[in-house]
Parts: C-alpha cells; structure tokens; sequence
C-alpha cells in the first residue's frame, strides 16, 4: 500500500525513519491529513511507499482539477492527485502500463476562503504556480518532476 503526506507531516519521516516514535512537527496546512504526531494506527509494515507532497503541489493539483472537470476538491484530495501524477510519470518514463487509483476526499466548496483564496495563499506563503507550470509540462506529455 503506498501513502500520500503532506510536508511538515509526522507520517513521513516516521516512514522514511522506520521509526514511528512520537515526534511533533510543525504540521501541515492540508486539512484532514499531516498530522503533527504520529498516531498509533500507524502501521509501518502496512506501507510499502509513501510520497511527500508539497503543500502548494497540493494546491495546484485541485486548481488543476477544477479547470479540467469543472469541480472543486479539498487539499487533502490534492495531495493524493499529486502523489498519483508522480507515480504515473514513473510508469510512463519507464515504459510501463498499470493502474493507478486516487481518491477524490471532499468536495471543495468549503474551502473557498482558503486553498482556492489567492490572499490566503500569499499569506500562508503558499506558491502553487511553479507547480501548475509542471502540472501543465506533465500533461503535454512532459516529465513532472
């Protein structure tokens, strides 16, 4: 099973570590997910991978979402897109074919005064567009990273 993780998460390092010990980060921006503690439902040997997902990738990857289906999604969900992007770059880079599966979390609209707010994001320091401009290459047929 892999794992998608917002940056400033607990989960990542833990993973990354192969130590799940409590250890308290900064904790992300992303609603619903990044956690500043590992929690004890964390299981290290249930997860094969985990990919680490810029805050603003996030961001982009709903915006991106949203001009492509018309439909606004929660960060959390973004993340998810992001870490599903990078994990089909890979398969197309080497050559291969799969599936690849990305849950749509939550609907967006709660967040209109927030991930979608361009006040919010400069305030949060939060710049998504170099990775709309990636999302953009990735999607012309170009590498994401």
């Amino acid at each position: 099973m892999g794992r998608a993780d917002p940056e400033n998460s607990a989960f990542f390092p833990a993973w990354r570590d192969g130590d799940p010990g409590v250890r308290t980060v900064v904790g992300s921006r992303i609603e619903g997910i990044g956690r500043q503690r590992v929690e004890p439902s964390f299981l290290l040997a249930v997860v094969d991978r985990m990919v680490s997902v810029p805050d603003a990738a996030a961001v982009a990857a709903i915006a991106h979402l949203e001009a492509v289906t018309g439909r606004r999604a929660g960060a959390s969900t973004g993340t998810g897109l992001w870490a599903a992007y990078r994990i089909v770059g890979e398969l197309r880079d080497a050559g291969r074919t799969g599936s690849v599966v990305a849950l749509l979390c939550d609907s967006g609209d709660r967040y209109v005064n927030k991930y979608y707010c361009a006040d919010w994001l400069v305030d949060e320091g939060l710049d998504p567009a170099p990775y709309a401009a990636r999302l953009e290459r990735f999607f012309a047929g170009g590498g994401l990273d």
